[in-house]
């Protein structure tokens, strides 16, 4: 048998893991399908091995396979975890332990969806979360006219600032009626900071494709072009990640038409000319596309979200 880094006893084991983790982890068990607390964490933050804590995966590197059990594409780096042939019951596999203690965490397939390949299916039971310590973050999204969705989100409990602006086009220092012509290559967007806290990335990813109709191609009803293209302009992979994952969950359960929107990596954010700022509110009485275009989508969303509006 092989000497891990990380050793205790049969009777240390037994103190330090609950009776479940212990079949799973020192007895190669497994946990009953969809019964597992961790099927798809929607935060950001590191798996660890239930039995030393050493960190295995993160957040980044999980995904939904629909197979009952949490599932990942890779591990994190350093040989963390080891592959042992496997060969019980009757069937030829590849189990996956902890390298530094040893603990049975499942096993990996070759059927992953992403690049890799690879499906490590691992038991809930044999990890532990830690989320990433709570901070401000920024999401930059294109729902159309970037004065609809500003007003939408100004209102949410964690939203700490909302600003209108231009990206995904190649011209810098792009002015409105540059964006305006549709050769800009820019999209309307708004840039979102929040506290994540309060609010999660998830729950602006529902408010965002509530406040728009992601399965227009270049348009929002009247306003057609690629300035008014639906998107997400993602800063690293977890929004990435996220953002996949929600699309897919829409286009299964929601939607019978094609989502046209795009992910697509923010490389520069161009802030808008300051008369865009708080729009709606500064013009609703002056501004017929206020009132016309605005100000129903804007009653609706809140409308559905009340519970998460701002006191």
């Amino acid at each position: 048998m092989k000497d891990y880094p990380y050793q205790l006893n049969k009777n240390q084991w037994k103190e330090k893991l609950d009776e479940a983790s212990y079949y799973v982890l020192r007895e190669q068990g497994t946990e009953r399908a969809y019964s597992g607390t961790f099927l798809l964490v929607n935060e950001q933050g590191n798996f660890k091995c239930k039995g030393c804590g050493e960190v295995l995966f993160a957040s980044d590197m999980q995904f939904d396979s629909h197979c009952g059990w949490p599932s990942f594409d890779r591990e994190v780096s350093g040989g963390k975890i080891l592959q042992i042939e496997d060969n019980s019951h009757g069937m030829r596999r590849t189990e996956i332990v902890c390298a530094n203690c040893g603990g049975h965490l499942g096993h990996i397939f070759d059927d992953g969806p992403t690049q890799t390949g690879k499906r490590y299916c691992v038991n809930s039971l044999s990890l532990q979360f830690e989320p990433e310590e709570k901070r401000q973050d920024t999401l930059v999204l294109g729902g159309g006219c970037f004065w609809c969705v500003e007003t939408i989100f100004r209102e949410l409990e964690g939203v700490l600032e909302v600003k209108s602006g231009y990206a995904g086009g190649k011209l810098p220092n792009p002015t409105y009626e540059a964006v305006c012509s549709g050769e800009t290559g820019h999209a309307e967007v708004i840039r979102v900071v929040y506290d994540n806290s309060k609010i999660s990335l998830e729950t602006l990813y529902k408010v965002f494709f509530e406040s728009h109709d992601p399965t227009q191609l270049n348009r929002q009803g009247n306003d057609v072009g690629t300035q008014y293209r639906s998107v997400i302009f993602y800063a690293n992979e977890f929004q990435k990640s996220l953002a996949q994952k929600y699309i897919a969950m829409l286009q299964r359960d929601i939607y019978s038409n094609q989502i046209e929107t795009t992910l697509e990596p923010l490389t520069k954010f161009y802030d808008a000319e300051a008369y865009h700022d708080d729009y709606y509110n500064l013009n609703k009485e002056k501004n017929s596309y206020c009132t016309a275009v605005i100000q129903p989508k804007r009653d609706k969303v809140l409308k559905m979200n009340q519970a998460i509006l701002k006191k």
